[in-house]
């Protein structure tokens, strides 16, 4: 009888801290209810009569909002501050200080005419997380630390500041809010004379963002995780067709060196050849302008836009080529020319860790919740953080896939089952070395 009880506690499964004692599956859970209220608080910040926000980075709307989050993450006990780029850090004490600190959170920036849960679905879950963590009266070994980070969707600001990689020129750019970014950090209470410093100088133990999908993927499998295997890359080109301008009335059909019709041509075919191959890749034309622009003048030039985004390098260089291809033979057929000039976009892929990818999933299988691995599509703060530490991130559903609109929802039960995935992994993360 003896034996059995002393079994029986050894291969419980418990966390410890001070005077609590959890087994895991006593764990409290998420609240939707409260996760709803925080989200409809922070729509409140830079509201639209759309339903959705104008919450640039640096704007009015921004600052206040920020405001209302250091409050509660004060309220919630962690010790908040500033960084050099304008990014707000919540500090809650682990055993050992000397351990590196598990970072988690997202942004709470929109883009104009943005929703309300791009972004702040990550803020509002680490915020819930805490709270978790102090209704359970757990303290962790490493301490913690929840980041909101600055200007996420002018181009990854603060975790490019974070990760050393953002460059003294960028602060000059005019952002959304009308202040350049310099500006800009100013207003947050950073300090662009100081941006080096805003690269992280200790240690980081890993890295979680909880974030919407922004696609439809998981809506439609009726999944309610999404394990993110990477960020994608993205390439640009500017793919310029030159063929010869004449008059539209007196150039017979016959012998035409057509920009438009070549142009039209390999953008069908751009789009068949992405859609042809097995993988995720994608390939995009967004922009297109014809030359000289007038309805009796054949076009003799077309200017458009290409974006192809996969999570491996070689993949996206695979795509490239075969457009290349489809290119060379409308070049031949046609008698037209075709040429790409590769833009200064490059971002290459971001795989995230993958030990980091087994305790979520094993976080999500004791939550009998139901998962898939995905890529991510979009650019988030996770790719800035994966080369510098081991990095995570879950996807919660978006309802019809719709993100960046006034229309973005995610309901209140999907984000609980993201925050509980992200505090069950965090206490794993705390008993795993790398």
């Amino acid at each position: 009888m003896i034996k059995r009880a002393l079994k029986s506690i050894i291969t419980a499964s418990f966390i410890f801290s001070g005077a609590a004692l959890w087994a895991g599956d006593d764990l409290p859970a998420a609240s939707p209810d409260r996760m709803q209220s925080h989200i409809e608080a922070l729509s409140k910040f830079g509201a639209n009569s759309d339903g959705g926000v104008d919450r640039v980075a640096y704007s009015d709307a921004d600052i206040k909002a920020r405001a209302y989050i250091i409050a509660k993450m004060k309220k919630a006990g962690l010790k908040v501050h500033i960084d050099y780029a304008g990014n707000i850090l919540g500090t809650r004490a682990g055993k050992n200080s000397a351990l590196p600190a598990i970072m988690f959170g997202s942004h709470i920036d929109s883009v104009p005419g943005g929703g309300n849960y791009d972004g702040d679905v990550g803020v509002v879950g680490a915020l819930e997380t805490v709270e978790l963590l102090n209704t359970a009266n757990i303290t962790t070994d490493h301490p913690l630390e929840m980041v909101i980070f600055a200007d996420e969707e002018g181009g990854t600001v603060g975790s490019m500041a974070m990760a050393g990689i953002l460059s003294e020129a960028a602060l000059g750019d005019v952002s959304a809010s009308g202040y350049t970014r310099g500006e800009g950090v100013d207003r947050l209470g950073g300090d662009q004379s100081r941006l080096k410093d805003a690269k992280r100088s200790t240690p980081i133990h890993a890295f979680m963002e909880l974030h919407i999908e922004q696609g439809g993927f998981l809506e439609a499998k009726k999944l309610n995780i999404g394990i993110v295997e990477g960020i994608v890359g993205i390439r640009w080109w500017n793919v310029i067709v030159e063929g010869t301008a004449n008059h539209g009335g007196t150039t017979p059909m016959p012998g035409r060196h057509d920009a438009l019709v070549a142009a039209s041509k390999l953008v069908i075919a751009i789009s068949e050849r992405a859609t042809g191959m097995q993988g995720n890749q994608v390939a995009t034309v967004g922009k297109i302008s014809a030359f000289p622009g007038a309805p009796n003048v054949i076009p003799g030039k077309v200017e458009f836009s290409l974006e192809i985004r996969d999570l491996d390098s070689a993949k996206i260089q695979h795509v490239f080529q075969v457009i290349q291809d489809e290119a060379k033979k409308l070049e031949d057929t046609l008698g037209v020319k075709i040429s790409f000039q590769a833009s200064n976009v490059n971002i290459h892929p971001a795989p995230t860790n993958t030990v980091v990818r087994t305790l979520i999933e094993d976080s999500i299988k004791g939550l009998n919740l139901s998962y898939q691995y995905m890529p991510s599509g979009a650019g988030h703060d996770a790719q800035d953080m994966a080369p510098i530490t081991p990095t995570g991130m879950i996807f919660v559903p978006s309802i019809g896939g719709i993100s960046h609109s006034p229309k973005e929802y995610t309901l209140p039960r999907d984000m609980a089952n993201g925050a509980d995935v992200l505090f069950h992994t965090l206490l794993k993360l705390d008993k795993t070395n790398f």
